[in-house]
């Protein structure tokens, strides 16, 4: 089985930064898109960012040159460099992987446990 354990969030100024990092761990074959979705109060989950393991990238409009996403395929992890937040980026913020337990197996997508991101003066 696969676990994804996310770390980092916390209670932000309007402008501030945070990083949050995702570390997947367990049987790993090959892991391929990985990313971070959020989900506010009364909202559906939304994709923020998604790199494939061979780097490209794909990001919504509002995030797009405030947030950095990043990947270390050796170590299985993904990477958020969240910065200039806004009030509405407040949400639970969930890492995804998709990830192959062996080279037999097909493709399975995980989530973490999510990690509350609050931007508020």
């Amino acid at each position: 089985q696969v676990q994804l354990v996310e770390s980092g969030g916390g209670l932000v100024q309007p402008g501030g930064s945070l990083r949050l990092s995702c570390a997947a761990s367990g049987r790993i074959f090959r892991s391929n898109a990985m990313g971070w979705y959020r989900q506010a109060p009364g909202k559906q989950r939304e994709l923020v960012a998604a790199i494939s393991s061979g780097g490209m990238i794909s990001s919504q409009d509002s995030v797009r040159g405030r947030f950095t996403i990043s990947r270390d395929n050796a170590k299985n992890t993904v990477s958020l460099q969240m910065n200039s937040l806004k009030p509405e980026d407040t949400a639970v913020y969930y890492c995804n992987a998709e990830i192959q337990g062996s080279r037999w197996e097909s493709t399975n997508q995980y989530w973490g446990q999510g990690t509350q991101v609050t931007v508020s003066s």
